[in-house]
This record gives C-alpha cells, sequence and structure tokens, in this order.
C-alpha cells in the first residue's frame, strides 16, 4: 500500500515522482538519501534497505520515532493533547518552546510530536527557523488540529519497523561515507538560489550557501567514480548547469507550493541530473 509523507515540507518532489521515477536506474542495491525531507520518493520506492539523513534534528526524531515502537506509542499520545488544547494560543505556547533552556532536555517522542503539530497547524505547512535557529512560522489559524493520519502513520511505522532503514542526523558527507558501487543515491538538497535572489534555504540555522552547493558537487563526482548510481534535483540555474556540465541534466516543470517569498512560487524549472 501507497504511505505518503507524514510532515509537508518545503521542497517535496510528490509532484515529480513520474519524472524521477522515469529516470532512475532499472536496478540497484542500498537506497539513500541525504537530504530527507519529508521523504516522498522513500515512500515511493520503500526499498528493503536504505539510509536516509538530514541535519534538521526536530524532523529526523520524528523518523526515529517512527521506527521505534515505544517511541512511536509515547509520540502518537502526545500528538493527540496537541490535538485536545489546540487553540492559538496554544500555537504561540508550543512554538516557543524551543527558546527555552529545558527545550534539549524534551524526550525524543515531545520533539517529533511537536514538529509534527507545528507543521500541520502552521501557516502554509512552511518549516521555518530564524539566524538562531528557532522556528518563526505564523499560526494558520486552524480552528481544529489534525496532526496524522491514523491509517498512514500505522503504515509508516509498519515499514519502519520490517524494513532495514539507517536513520542519521549529520553533514551529508557524513551520511553518504558508506555508499558502494551499485547503490542509488538521490540528493534533493535545499536549491540554488534563483536570480542571485535569497531563496528559502532556512531549514536549520545554517543556511546552505553556494560554497554548500560546491561541496556537494565534489561529492557527487567522487560518488560517481566510485561506481554509485546519482540522481540530483536543483533549481535550473546557470551555477547548477555549470558545475553538473559533465553529467546528465534533464530540465522538468514544477509548481512551487511553500516558500517564504512569494515570488518563488508557481511555475518554475528544476533540474535531475543524473550521472548514468
Amino acid at each position: 500500500m501507497k504511505v505518503k509523507p507524514i510532515v509537508k515540507w518545503a521542497g517535496g518532489k510528490r509532484q515529480l515522482m513520474e519524472n524521477i521515477i522515469e529516470l532512475m536506474p532499472e536496478n540497484y542495491n542500498k537506497y539513500y538519501e541525504p537530504f530527507i525531507g519529508g521523504g516522498a520518493l522513500l515512500f515511493e520506492l520503500m526499498p528493503e534497505e536504505a539510509t536516509i539523513n538530514d541535519i534538521n534534528t526536530e524532523l529526523m526524531s520524528i523518523y526515529h520515532c517512527l521506527s521505534n515502537e515505544k517511541y512511536f506509542n509515547l509520540m502518537i499520545i502526545c500528538l493527540k493533547k496537541h490535538e485536545e488544547n489546540h487553540s492559538e494560543a496554544y500555537y504561540l505556547q508550543v512554538r516557543e518552546k524551543d527558546k527555552m533552556d529545558q527545550f534539549e532536555n524534551l524526550n525524543i517522542w515531545e520533539k517529533a510530536a511537536r514538529t509534527i503539530y507545528l507543521n500541520k497547524t502552521c501557516f502554509n505547512g512552511l518549516y521555518r527557523v530564524n539566524k538562531s535557529g528557532y522556528f518563526n512560522v505564523p499560526s494558520g489559524k486552524k480552528v481544529k488540529a489534525k496532526t496524522y493520519d491514523k491509517d498512514n502513520i500505522k503504515l509508516l511505522h509498519e515499514y519502519f519497523l520490517n524494513k532495514h532503514i539507517t536513520i542519521l542526523n549529520t553533514d551529508f558527507e557524513i551520511a553518504l561515507q558508506s555508499v558502494k558501487k551499485g547503490d542509488f543515491v538521490y540528493f534533493d538538497p535545499p536549491y540554488d538560489s534563483l536570480d542571485n535572489s535569497k531563496s528559502f534555504t532556512a531549514y536549520t540555522k545554517f543556511n546552505f550557501t553556494k560554497e554548500d552547493q560546491i561541496r556537494l558537487f565534489k561529492c557527487y563526482d567522487n560518488l560517481s567514480n566510485s561506481g554509485a548510481y546519482l540522481m540530483l534535483s536543483n533549481n535550473n540555474t546557470p551555477f547548477i548547469n555549470e558545475l553538473y556540465k559533465d553529467y546528465n541534466i534533464h530540465i522538468v516543470n514544477a509548481k512551487r507550493m511553500i516558500n517564504s517569498n512569494g515570488k518563488g512560487r508557481g511555475n518554475v524549472e528544476e533540474v535531475l541530473i543524473t550521472n548514468y
């Protein structure tokens, strides 16, 4: 059965799924995704063995809870409490928790439930933090909060329990150290800016810069030489085209539904870059 991502994430790939599937290698060994986000491709493929990673700790707390029976049940209890207590004032109270000293001492299931609750009730489902790393998205003004679909979250939980999924919370280069010949890596990093504008990369307090894009290219290049199958998504910019000029660049059209800047929404050109 098909499952859906548990959170809405900027740059989600559900709308480009047909393009991505069409360009994937027919056969591969292990699946890697170093910028997992909402995990749309992972849940479309549902591979037997995978390594997923993201530098966003709050996001990865969700995946850890999905993969652990005890954490999962406690997360569900927390989500139900959020739904019962939801109001405008309650949203703001929960949002401010990451500014408190005791936030780091919260249990992993409490952090996961908070992230899901905020994602489902904030404005436009946008995950954004300020320079200090604090979640700062306004309320979506919803009267009621529905934080999860019972059937979908159960299927997600069963998937993580029954497959070999390694969950990491580190830099992408570290997450890819075990990639071998014949493995498949899908890169969906924070995108290069359009027209040198300040594009949305505020998933953590550490923005993804041009230097990071270059570092990512070098990682891609090294992995390509090792015999791994690689696919990368990004904006169709001159900078990205120049970096990956020796690889196969496929232009696709996407519709952006989430962006901190209204100019970043609407129809845009993206690229899918493969080494095969």
